[in-house]
């Protein structure tokens, strides 16, 4: 019989997600990984794989309590235009609320992907994808409702949305404006159709 594992699978997670989110994918060393779970190399790799397999892990529960969790919640609880406004609301404000000034996970894992780790390059597209797919989705709702102009391509929209918000999160790690940041993303969505939620 197998012997059960004797730590938090999640908060062993957590740590390793903000290890990561902190330093970069490069920087971070295995010794960090053991300093900011507790837990010894040789026990993290047996639960979790290679330290790339580590980091896919940490990316995937960071995405889940984060941007998989903000996406369902606006869809289930807003109209499609408000819920697009509300998303870059709450990406401002997390912009604007951490000290560290990180950035975002994803975009950071982006920016830091190279050619030798396909699969990781593949993950990360995915992830962007599926934002620009919620856009997508709510602006075509939009349409349907009434709240976003027919005339309003909703392909090109959701590219728009997703290009500015990448460059919000790139923003975030250099100088969060909040003065900035709210002025790109009116402007991002007028273009879209929905100026008229703030």
């Amino acid at each position: 019989m197998a012997r059960p594992r004797e730590f938090d699978e999640q908060k062993t997670l957590q740590a390793v997600a903000e290890a990561f989110w902190t330093r970069g994918y490069e920087a971070t060393s295995t010794r960090d990984l053991a300093q900011r779970t507790g837990l010894t190399v040789t026990s993290l790799y047996n639960a979790f794989g290679d330290k790339q397999a580590l980091f896919q892990r940490a990316l995937q529960h960071y995405l889940d309590a984060t941007l998989r969790e903000r996406i369902d919640r606006l869809e289930q609880t807003l109209a499609p235009s408000e819920a697009v406004a509300a998303f870059f609301n709450e990406v401002i404000e997390r912009s604007l609320s951490d000290r560290q000034q990180r950035g975002c996970f994803l975009v950071n894992s982006a920016l830091e992907a190279t050619p030798d780790a396909p699969e990781l390059r593949a993950a990360i597209a995915t992830e962007i994808d599926a934002i620009r797919a919620f856009f997508r989705r709510c602006l075509l709702a939009g349409r349907r409702t009434g709240e976003v102009p027919s005339t309003v391509s909703a392909a090109d929209a959701s590219a728009h949305l997703l290009a500015v918000l990448l460059g919000l999160r790139v923003m975030a790690r250099i100088n969060a404006d909040r003065a900035s940041m709210t002025a790109a993303v009116a402007t991002a969505l007028k273009a879209a159709g929905i100026s008229k939620h703030r």
